[in-house]
């Protein structure tokens, strides 16, 4: 029997329809069954996985919680996280299929230094080395097991985001651009047709913010088609 590919999906309540996009988007390519964890910050407090208080610095309520995603696999397994600012265009399943024994986590490992301070909604925007790496991991959770819920809640955020929990940068290993574009950040892409990406990733802020609906420029009526397409399921 197939079992279900375990997605956990960071969820800002601020960013709900964006949550809603990127389910639907996933499920709609999809050739493997899912299944689909939002990771609700209430939630995980009330099952005393996170204690954390909220850091300034910290722009989503997801910034730290990701690192949870070991521990809620009881570190057995594969398991996808993402940001919930994404758009899924191709089959998850391929991404799936990219696991490798040989390393702890695979990502895409973006050469990405801001040059703006400010983010979505007023956030600050951080810049440190392994910017972005992080949105997107494929955690081989029996290699995370430093990642448990007492580390994950005291340790800073430079620790978590550049992988000081592993033994070195050899355990990390690197994914294809493709499943992870940095929309108005990295240059304008191709169709998936012809090589484009197959997860776009509004970093700085998506179509789903009032002030954010042009972000991307085609892009953003992707994501609006995206959205729309969902709704005449929903309805």
């Amino acid at each position: 029997m197939v079992q279900p590919i375990p997605i956990f999906i960071g969820y800002d309540p601020r960013e709900r329809a964006a949550t809603n996009v990127l389910i639907d988007s996933l499920y709609q390519h999809s050739s493997m069954p899912l299944a689909i964890t939002p990771l609700v910050t209430p939630q995980l407090e009330a099952q005393g996985l996170y204690t954390r208080a909220r850091n300034p610095l910290q722009s989503t309520a997801f910034s730290f919680s990701r690192f949870l995603v070991p521990r809620l696999m009881n570190y057995r397994g594969w398991a996808i996280f993402m940001d919930c600012d994404m758009l899924c265009r191709g089959d998850i399943a391929t991404l799936w299929a990219e696991r490798d024994e040989r390393y702890a986590l695979l990502c895409v490992q973006h050469d990405h230094i801001p040059t703006e301070t400010v983010k979505f909604l007023g956030e600050t925007q951080s810049a440190y080395p392994k910017k972005n790496w992080s949105s997107l991991m494929l955690f081989n959770s029996e290699r995370c097991t430093a990642l448990t819920p007492e580390y994950v809640n005291e340790a800073s955020g430079l620790e978590l985001h550049r992988f000081h929990w592993l033994a070195g940068d050899h355990e990390v290993g690197a994914l294809t651009h493709r499943w992870n574009h940095l929309v108005d950040v990295q240059p304008a892409p191709a169709a998936v047709a012809d090589g484009g990406p197959l997860l776009l990733h509004w970093t700085l802020g998506g179509p789903w913010f009032p002030d954010q609906r042009t972000m991307g420029g085609p892009l953003a009526a992707e994501w609006f088609g995206a959205r729309d397409d969902a709704h005449k399921l929903w309805s």
